[in-house]
């Protein structure tokens, strides 16, 4: 039996909320209107996820600190 998209990528049952001011939600709006974005919940996932993969990566602890490497 071929594993279907859904379980592939696995189901998402858990939620998260928050909230936007009027400045903010004009902003987004207009930025997913002009790339034409159509999945929001995607979006919001993507950089989200994007964000915080690339803040673990620069906080990943090294054997040296950043000044000894560059000796």
């Amino acid at each position: 039996m071929k594993p279907n998209k859904k379980q592939q990528c696995g189901l998402r049952q858990k939620h998260m909320a928050f909230s936007l001011n009027e400045k903010e939600y004009a902003v987004i709006s207009a930025y997913m209107k002009k790339y034409k974005i159509e999945n929001r919940s995607r979006w919001f996932r993507e950089t989200i996820i994007t964000h915080v993969l690339k803040s673990l990566d620069q906080d990943y602890p090294t054997l040296f600190d950043e000044n000894e490497m560059r000796r």
